[in-house]
Order: C-alpha cells, then structure tokens, then sequence
C-alpha cells in the first residue's frame, strides 16, 4: 500500500478485474446469435480477448483480494466495477462500427457515444444516441448485448458476482450495502452470498415469466412483431428497468396486449425484491404492511389517473382526446415506465399536451423502491421525508413531545432520518448544477430550453432514459456535444450507484484520515 494511503487500492483493483474477467461469459449469448444470423461476430472477436487480458491483468495486483476487503475498499471496487465494465461495454460498438461496412452509418463508432450507450445500458438508464439508421442497421448480435447489459446491471454486476465469485464472501455485506439501488438491500438469509443468489433466482425468474408470456402473445396471433428474438430483448430490458428496445419506436411498435402485459412486470420491477421473497415465503402479512409498497402503488395510481384525465379531456393528442381505453393504456403505461424509470414508451409523449408532461417531469423524481432495479430518488426517501415533516409541525405546536418517526412499527433512527435529507439535497443540487451546465453548453442541433435540458438531465441522474422535446422517447441524445454527453455519463454512473459511493472517492478524508 503506497505511504499515507488508507485505502488498499490494488485489492479493489484487483476484485474488478475479476468481475471484468467473467464479463466474457455473458458475452458468449450474443456470439451465439452472431453465428446464428452469420453477422456481428467481429465486435466480439475483438472485446471478449480484451477483457480477458484486462480482468486477468488486473486480477494479478493482490494475491488475496478478499481478506483486504473494507469498507472503502468496498466504495472504490463498486465504483471501478461499473465504471470498467462500461468502458468494456462500449468495445463492441466500437468494433461493429470500424470493422463492418453497415457500421459506417452507426453513431456508435465515436468513442464518446459509445461509452454513452454502454454507461446508459449497464446503469439501466435507457438514453440512448442511436438513431433510427443505427437501429436498422446494427447486428442483431450486438442489439442483443446492449439489451443484456442491462439486464446485468439491473440486480446489479456486484451482487451477481457476490453470489458466484467465494472470494467476495467476506466483504459481501459492505459491498452490496454499496451498489444497493436504495438505502439498503435487506438481508433475506443468514449468509449474504445466499441472499444475493436468492435475489438472482428471483430476476431470472420474473425475466423467465415475462419472456414466456410475450411469446406466447406471438404464438397465439395477438403479437405478431413480438418474434421469439423481440421477446428475450424486452424480457432482458423490462425487469431491469432499463427500456432499450431494439425497436426504434419502443413499445409502441407492438400491440395493446402487449402494452398492458408489460405493465405489471414494470411495477414488480420497482418493487422491493424482498416483499417476493416474503411472498414465496407466504408471509402476506409483511407484504401487506409495507409502508414504501403501499405508497409505491398510492402514487402510480393517482399520477396515472391524473395523466389519463388530461388526455381524455384535452387539448393534447388528438387521437386520445375522448377515447378512453388508449388514454387509460397510455397513461397507465407512460407512467409506470417513468416512476420505475423503465423508459419504454407506448407512443411519442411529446405530442401530449404541457400540464401531461409536467407531471410526467415530476414522476422523473419519484423512482422505484429500495431494492428494487428502480433508480431515481427512491419511494422510501420521500415517505420518510413526508413523515418527517408533519412530525415538524406537529413539535411545533407541541414542543416538549417526543415523536419518532415510524414506518409501521417500526422507529426510525435520527442518523437515518438525516442521512435521507442528505442524499436529497444532494441529487437535488447535483441536479440544479447540471441543468445549468447543460443548458449553457447547449445543444448541436437546436436551440434547447431549460424544460428539455431539465428534462434530460433527470432522466440520466435517474437513470429513467428519455426526457421530452429533443431528448424524447422517439428522439434521442445524440445532439449533444460529447461534453454534454460525458457529463450524463457520470451522473448516470453516480445516479445508478446513489450519488456517495462516488462522490466519497473524490475527497482527502476517504484516502488519509
């Protein structure tokens, strides 16, 4: 460890080299279908060597990585994790784009946008720079690793390696408590190393369900585009709510069935794995009292009654306005996928009317639940940041009572109660800082406002995807300077990993004291 250092780097290094080592064995699904369609083999022949020699490289830095795991070696293997595996990520698109003759047209062959795509599929933002000659052109083979690197980032890269690598035992809980999309993954068995193989059985096969019913939708004529390949794609993309498509026009390029089949598996995709752990347990009476799944459902509901609403009664699209079941489906559907911050879309929201897409804006801050593959703020935050502050008023009329604040039966520590008003101030002012920096940076193409670089701001700090007017669900970012774009790439990466796992790395405190 080098002099003054408290923290062993060459540990942290070293675990992720070992997470970017097996990367290679996901990758070999897209080679299969590379051979299968007889396109795309060369981006793989390029990146699967590559990670081998850069995990394997890195591997050899320490000779037993896992018994020096600690905390901040914990903060800084998660960070790097997501960070190198991004740059690998990107490699494909990169080769696909010299190394073929349909690669000329693809925006992914400039570095910058393919670090873009890569950060964006494996933090499960969904923003994308790929336009509509991109997606007709690509290999079905590399459309399909950027579908499964969201689905690898969904339940996360360092939980999956918690439950195959034994030399993340040790440090398992630090790590996780690290990487978890919200204030904490809760420990379902005695070792973590089960839990996070519990919480993995559990994705496999919600994306198994899911999977399943779209291509039965196929098969019994009421889907016709949704073909066996479309079926995984959306499965790999839905759970983790991530929203890549590998068509151009997302979900609306299918069927009402569809539509309405993909909502559920949206919400249990921002759902507390946890509360389907208790489920399969058949203890009911844990699911039913959960203060965060009960909001959770409270405030889709009412913000999908609102959106519907404005769409029946207009002005707006004229083909909505007056007609109830698409408006009840779009609204329901568009929704859901930006409280979860899946990212689909049923159909261009930017041809809704203002006050839609305002509220639309204000679902960008409201996320998933702890747990969840959710990102954003976090329903939780924002219940305990409600209760917190009646519990404010009600000390103000009674000073000398002494009121917890409680979630169920359960008190909520103060240190907790502070470390949530922390994390939101924080995403907030992370947040503020960006818009600006985006505005004033501007856009390549057109004039951007503030309402779109608010827009796109949050929807890459929360991982949610498209935002409105030129970055939204039928647009893309492609428009951006690559300043632009390299900004959205670190808040998507802090936004995936909730802000302080990163943001720590970058003071004195965490490498000296």
């Amino acid at each position: 460890m080098s002099t003054g250092i408290r923290v062993d780097w060459r540990a942290s290094v070293s675990l992720t080299g070992s997470v970017v080592k097996w990367l290679t064995v996901p990758m070999l699904f897209p080679v299969a279908l590379a051979l299968y369609y007889g396109r795309g083999i060369e981006a793989f022949l390029v990146t699967v060597p590559l990670a081998l020699a850069v995990g394997y490289s890195l591997e050899r830095l320490h000779d037993d990585p896992g018994e020096a795991l600690g905390a901040r070696e914990g903060f800084l293997m998660v960070a790097l994790t997501w960070l190198l595996v991004s740059l690998v990520g990107a490699v494909p698109y990169l080769a696909e784009g010299w190394l073929t003759a349909y690669g000329s047209a693809s925006t992914l062959r400039w570095p910058v946008n393919a670090f873009f795509e890569s950060m964006s599929g494996f933090t499960t933002t969904g923003s994308t720079v790929m336009g509509t000659i991109s997606f007709e052109g690509h290999s079905r083979a590399l459309m399909m690793w950027r579908q499964l690197s969201q689905w690898l980032g969904g339940m996360g890269i360092v939980v999956l390696a918690i439950a195959i690598l034994p030399e993340l035992s040790v440090g398992g809980a630090q790590l996780m408590d690290a990487e978890a999309p919200g204030p904490g993954i809760e420990k379902l068995t005695p070792r973590i190393a089960e839990t996070a193989r519990t919480l993995w059985g559990l994705y496999i096969g919600l994306t198994a369900l899911e999977i399943l019913g779209l291509y039965l939708f196929h098969r019994l004529g009421m889907a016709p585009e949704m073909t066996p390949y479309n079926a995984v794609a959306h499965g790999f993309t839905t759970m983790p709510t991530g929203g890549f498509s590998p068509e151009a026009h997302s979900i609306e390029a299918f069927s009402a069935v569809v539509q309405w089949f993909v909502v559920p598996f949206m919400v249990a995709a921002g759902t507390n794995f946890a509360l389907f752990w208790h489920c399969w347990n058949r203890d009911l009476r844990t699911v039913a009292g959960d203060v965060e799944f009960g909001s959770y459902l409270g405030i889709i509901g009412v913000l999908s009654a609102l959106v519907a609403g404005l769409l029946f009664t207009g002005p707006g699209h004229d083909a909505l306005v007056g007609a109830l079941e698409p408006s009840v489906r779009h609204a329901v559907f568009q929704v859901v996928s930006i409280v979860t911050t899946t990212g689909y879309a049923s159909m261009d929201f930017n041809l809704w009317g203002e006050n839609a897409k305002y509220v639309l804006l204000f679902a960008m801050f409201v996320g998933g639940s702890a747990g969840s593959t959710g990102g954003s703020v976090k329903v939780i935050r924002w219940v305990v940041i409600v209760k917190s502050l009646f519990r404010e008023l009600f000390t103000t009329i009674h000073p000398e009572a002494v009121q917890p604040v409680r979630l169920g039966d359960q008190a909520i520590d103060e240190g907790t109660i502070r470390g949530v008003y922390a994390f939101t101030l924080l995403y907030l002012v992370i947040f503020g800082v960006a818009a600006v920096l985006v505005v004033v940076i501007g856009h390549t193409a057109e004039p951007l406002s503030a309402f779109e670089a608010t827009s796109a701001v949050a929807a890459t700090l929360g991982n949610v995807g498209p935002g409105v007017g030129a970055v939204g669900p039928m647009a893309n970012f492609g428009g951006f300077p690559a300043v632009s774009k390299l900004l959205m790439v670190f808040l998507m990466w802090i936004g995936r990993l909730e802000v302080f796992p990163v943001l720590v790395l970058l003071t004195r405190a965490y490498w000296r004291s």
